[in-house]
């Protein structure tokens, strides 16, 4: 139950809830909003919920305001079609996402965006009702100054149906995620069907080899990364797919992602890296200069 009004809130603590969880987060679900994110909640029969049928973007807010917001949408509208919901209306989204930033004086915050495809039944047929969006702010810490990676034994299939596609079916990525963690590393990198270097479970990759920065093709089955765009805008770098290996004899890498910007990789299954290396660096530096000359790039 809400408030009335045109920004209705429920702040009311919950019991039961982990200490710390939802703290200082903000939702909004469809149409309403809710000062405690833990107060928000959806049916139990949503098929985002029940089966992973939803797309999602976030967002990273820098002093309130979104970072490349407009490509954030532009990608949630594609991946919302990849998947057959249709794109949700852009306009709603974005009041959605002032509405939970709010007059919040966080310096660093991320805007998570969730579209599913609302009530339906047990099971993989979809319903008929209307779509599910679900916006929450909450603050973001800054990223690692550097990462150590593994590579893991699963592969991405760059000829499925969700290639290429931000849905919330993530449970692989879990899984990666949890095998990086115990060996020693933050992040995990995936080859796809043919053996090539595809992405994390949730970052693009830029590497360096024979002086040349390069990052594998959206043929690879990669996430088309908003922040992977403006890398290659801004700094150049080749798009070419190449063994899995090639991760055995660069000489950088660095991550690209929304909460990473361009962070550099330390280590390799294990391997020591220049950290940053040279190119690294001015990928680092220009990135910077680039991000804060304009909000929405």
């Amino acid at each position: 139950m809400t408030n009335s009004g045109k920004r209705p809130r429920v702040g009311a603590p919950l019991t039961g809830a982990p200490s710390g969880y939802g703290l200082g987060m903000r939702a909004w679900v469809n149409g309403s909003l809710f000062d405690d994110a833990r107060a928000a909640a959806l049916p139990v029969t949503d098929h985002g919920l029940t089966v992973g049928d939803a797309v999602f973007e976030t967002v990273k807010v820098v002093d309130g305001e979104p970072f490349a917001l407009t490509r954030h949408l532009t990608r949630l509208a594609n991946s919302a079609k990849g998947i057959g919901l249709g794109a949700p209306d852009e306009q709603r989204v974005r009041r959605a996402v002032r509405d939970v930033l709010g007059d919040s004086e966080a310096t660093l915050q991320k805007v998570r965006i969730t579209y599913t495809a609302g009530d339906g039944p047990m099971g993989s047929g979809r319903g008929t009702g209307a779509p599910t969006l679900v916006v929450v702010a909450d603050e973001l810490e800054p990223p690692a100054a550097e990462v150590r990676v593994v590579t893991v034994p699963w592969v991405r299939n760059e000829r499925g149906a969700l290639a290429g596609l931000k849905t919330t079916s993530y449970a692989e990525n879990v899984v990666a995620l949890a095998f990086a963690a115990e060996h020693g590393a933050s992040e995990a990198l995936f080859a796809n069907t043919r053996g090539t270097l595809c992405e994390g479970t949730g970052s693009n990759v830029f590497y360096v080899v024979d002086g040349e920065l390069r990052t594998p093709s959206l043929g690879s089955g990669c996430l088309a990364g908003v922040s992977r765009a403006l890398v290659l805008e801004w700094c150049g770098g080749r798009e070419v797919d190449e063994p899995f290996e090639v991760l055995r004899r660069c000489d950088e890498m660095f991550l690209a992602g929304t909460t990473r910007d361009v962070q550099p990789v330390s280590a390799v299954d294990g391997r020591e890296l220049a950290t940053p290396g040279p190119l690294t660096a001015r990928c680092m530096e220009v990135w910077a200069r680039r991000a804060a000359e304009a909000s929405d790039p």
